[in-house]
């Protein structure tokens, strides 16, 4: 069972909005809520979008092998605690993890048997500065950072298992679900 699903994608796509419909509908699939430097956003919650913490406990948690993945994007830092990924495969629970392209693959390289990729792309270019501009949480010297990083980021594209296009919020949710059901053998169903 691939109880790992991993949601990479652009910065600005809407993978968490994704992932959060997804879980809304099926709540026996849990959420990895990764490690982050980066401020909390005003619509963020500490605990549930993120753990927001500072460098120097981001470094511990480096340095004592407690993540089993991090990277920095956009000048933060972000990682995945280790412990939560191995009480989850124990327990046999379904997680999703949104995660950047490089943090994606290597929790597939940590756990290839449990983990599926998925990507998630959007229609074009042009949507997704809309996208990042029409939210508000970032400004425009930022919103240029994220842009520079994302032909890097469509590269990898090709490394993943499978690719959703959200164009349309509900399409992308069903594909990801489908996706979901395939992997977790029945863990979550069809409804």
């Amino acid at each position: 069972m691939k109880n790992l699903v991993v949601i990479a994608a652009p910065s600005g796509t809407g993978k968490t909005t994704i992932c959060r419909e997804l879980q809304k509908q099926n709540p026996e699939i849990h959420f990895s809520v990764s490690c982050t430097t980066r401020p909390i956003r005003h619509y963020e919650k500490d605990g549930y979008d993120y753990h927001f913490i500072s460098d120097q406990e981001f470094e511990r948690l480096k340095e004592n092998g407690e993540l089993v993945e991090y990277e920095e994007v956009h000048g933060y830092y972000y990682g995945t605690k280790k412990e939560f990924l191995d009480e989850a495969i124990k327990n046999g629970e379904v997680i999703l993890l949104d995660l950047d392209v490089k943090g994606g693959l290597s929790i597939k390289k940590l756990y290839p048997e449990r983990t599926s990729l998925v990507f998630v792309e959007p229609p074009n270019e042009q949507i997704l500065i809309d996208r990042l501009k029409n939210r508000g949480a970032d400004s425009e010297e930022r919103i240029k950072v994220r842009l520079q990083r994302f032909q890097m980021e469509m590269s990898y594209k090709e490394q993943f298992d499978h690719i959703v296009i959200n164009d349309k919020l509900e399409v992308a949710v069903k594909s990801l679900k489908n996706i979901v059901i395939s992997k977790t053998k029945g863990v979550i169903d069809g409804n």
